[in-house]
């Protein structure tokens, strides 16, 4: 499978991943009130926007994303991923070997007191639906900590289910 086409199989594997969460999320009255679940969906979020931003060009201000409701925070998923195919279905396979010098990096470089290599965009996507993988992975554990039961997001089980459509809350 070539590089672009796998990248975009992740990505139809992460919506449909996330939309799954947020069933769960939605579904159990205890992860309406429980701060680590939003914290955690929150920062999913926020780093998504950030490198689409990042990707697009676009400037991404992190202040004013703010601390939408949950069910907002869910809402902007399903945007999130709108946005994150239209910009998939136009990207050149040559612009995968572009390096990314991501706004965010000066302060991560003054952090950690040494200079960072330059990632290229291609990279970053993988970054990115390996970082919602994590914390997906921790919202599950804390869905089962407040008595919910996460739902299967596994990427061999999206396989196994034959590559499922999304269903993203509230959606027929």
């Amino acid at each position: 499978m070539e590089t672009p086409a796998l990248v975009s199989e992740l990505y139809r594997h992460l919506e449909w991943a996330e939309a799954e969460m947020w069933q769960a999320v939605l579904a159990l009255p205890a992860a309406g009130t429980d701060q680590a679940t939003y914290d955690r969906l929150l920062h999913i979020q926020q780093v998504q926007w950030a490198y689409v931003n990042a990707w697009r060009g676009t400037p991404f201000d992190l202040e004013s994303f703010g601390t939408p409701p949950l069910r907002d925070l869910a809402a902007g998923s399903a945007l999130y991923h709108a946005t994150v195919q239209a910009f998939l279905q136009a990207l050149e396979p040559a612009a995968l070997d572009r390096e990314l010098v991501v706004p965010w990096a000066a302060l991560l470089e003054r952090h950690w007191q040494r200079k960072l290599a330059a990632p290229t965009v291609g990279e970053t996507l993988v970054q990115v639906v390996m970082h919602s993988a994590y914390h997906r992975g921790q919202v599950s554990a804390r869905l089962r900590e407040i008595g919910g039961e996460p739902p299967l997001t596994d990427y061999v089980v999206w396989l196994w289910f034959d590559r499922p459509a999304t269903r993203w809350p509230g959606s027929a």
